[in-house]
């Protein structure tokens, strides 16, 4: 039997007593992609296999929908009713790059030591080759004859297909960063990695790779730029974080309506490290970005902080889950959420403590601030406990602005507009805390301002 052109994801054709799911639309788009993309796509014969493998899995499940529990809350079948073209990759001039890499991420100068890819394509890495602890390439360059570390973790994620956009991922990243931090290292300067877009619908695949050494310490920052036109982009951070390393990792995401931004960030932590993540998203579009830390050592500590800002019928979604597989780790997570004019948001935040891991410490708080009746906030906290000795606990809020909070800045003479923005600025504030350094904090807090006036 053939499939279906276009047909919606509850029918099923049947033959006899045989049930088979037909594929919709952009299913059958993505399948035909890697079929016509294959031959060019980097990796030597151990990464088409796996390729190979992940399509086949992905043919299988298809995308996400709400009967997935994972996906209740972003019917992505629903949300990606085609699926654009393959970008076709094409390198910037020298002063669009330039004007890409000062748009990252206003006020904190991120051209020092940044790597910049535009349509999947790497384009320019500055600086951060010339910083003797660092080893770094662009992951296209060294994927056909890989060192044994990074085939080796490439392979272990990839080899994972359960979930269908992590498949998706493996079947057709093009391109990514790879960097290889050495023990005992402190890198000062923070490490940019911009992803931009051209003018046209297109879809991106990209994958990066870290690995940072044993006591070493780093910001990493990840910026994906709101692109000129629709896009359909699909991202996966690996992280391999060695004993008592320090990693603060900042993932912004400005995004544009009929654009879909799928990010995936996979984190191992080792023994006694420090493992801080931050995450904003804002403007338009469909977003959503999983995090699936693991627990590895003994003492290690997992603080992440969020701020999502969406108006204008944006879809923002969060899901985690923290496997806590070893005994005395700590795990902390703030998600901050502004919603208007029919603005979505889903927290999806699963904390797991295995039968060993006594002494775990683990919390988790999602707030969100309604700025309009016809927003909507899905939260779903959970603890998944299996041993005894643990402290756990979760908590979920959603409300307006309190109007007595209002009354009492403006009879101290401060306008109505400028009330509500100062509350919500210092709303959304308490996450940016946890973001690093200073100049990269100002600069998050600049971006939430200039979307509070955006809206105003």
């Amino acid at each position: 039997m053939s499939i279906a052109q276009k047909i919606e994801s509850g029918p099923t054709a049947r033959s006899g007593a045989s049930v088979q799911a037909l594929k919709t639309k952009a299913e059958t788009a993505l399948v035909e992609a890697f079929g016509n993309a294959e031959a060019s796509l980097p990796g030597g014969a151990w990464l088409r296999g796996l390729r190979k493998d992940a399509i086949g899995a992905f043919t299988g499940r298809g995308l996400p929908h709400r009967r997935v529990e994972e996906w209740k809350y972003t019917d992505l079948r629903a949300f990606m009713r085609e699926a654009f073209p393959l970008a076709p990759g094409v390198v910037p001039d020298a002063k669009t790059a330039k004007a890409l890499v000062d748009a990252a991420l206003p006020g904190a100068d991120l051209s020092g030591t940044h790597a910049l890819f535009f349509d999947g394509t790497a384009v320019s890495e500055a600086g951060i080759s010339a910083v003797s602890e660092i080893e770094s390439a662009f992951l296209a360059r060294i994927i056909d004859h890989p060192p044994a570390w990074l085939q080796e973790d490439v392979a272990e994620v990839s080899g994972h297909v359960n979930e269908a956009t992590q498949a998706l991922n493996t079947a057709l990243f093009t391109d990514g960063a790879v960097l290889d931090i050495a023990d005992g290292r402190e890198i000062e300067t923070p490490i940019a990695l911009i992803f931009a877009s051209g003018d046209a619908a297109g879809s991106v695949a990209t994958r990066n790779v870290i690995r940072v050494g044993k006591n070493a310490k780093v910001v990493i920052v990840e910026a994906h730029l709101a692109p000129d036109a629709p896009r359909q982009v699909n991202t996966l951070t690996q992280l391999i974080v060695g004993d008592g390393a320090e990693v603060v990792h900042v993932k912004l995401v400005t995004s544009r309506e009929g654009s879909i931004h799928l990010g995936r960030t996979i984190a191992r932590l080792g023994a006694e490290t420090n493992y801080r993540p931050f995450q904003m998203v804002l403007g338009d579009g469909v977003v959503r970005n999983d995090l699936a830390v693991t627990f590895r050592g003994e003492h290690a500590t997992f603080d992440l902080g969020s701020a999502l800002l969406g108006n204008a019928g944006s879809h923002h979604d969060i899901t985690m889950v923290v496997d806590h597989a070893v005994p005395s780790c700590t795990s902390r997570e703030l998600v901050k959420t502004v919603l208007r004019d029919r603005a979505r948001a889903v927290f999806q935040g699963k904390v797991i403590v295995r039968p060993d891991a006594q002494k775990t410490d683990g919390k988790q708080m999602a707030q969100a601030l309604m700025l309009s009746p016809d927003t909507e906030f899905n939260s779903k906290p959970e603890l998944e406990i299996y041993a005894d000795d643990v402290v756990c606990g979760h908590g979920s809020t959603s409300a307006e602005i309190d109007p007595e909070l209002v009354f009492y800045l403006q009879s101290r003479g401060i306008p109505l507009a400028e009330a509500q923005a100062m509350l919500v600025e210092s709303f959304v504030g308490e996450a940016i805390d946890k973001a690093e350094p200073e100049a990269v904090q100002d600069a998050l807090r600049a971006l939430a301002r200039g979307w509070l006036q955006s809206q105003a």
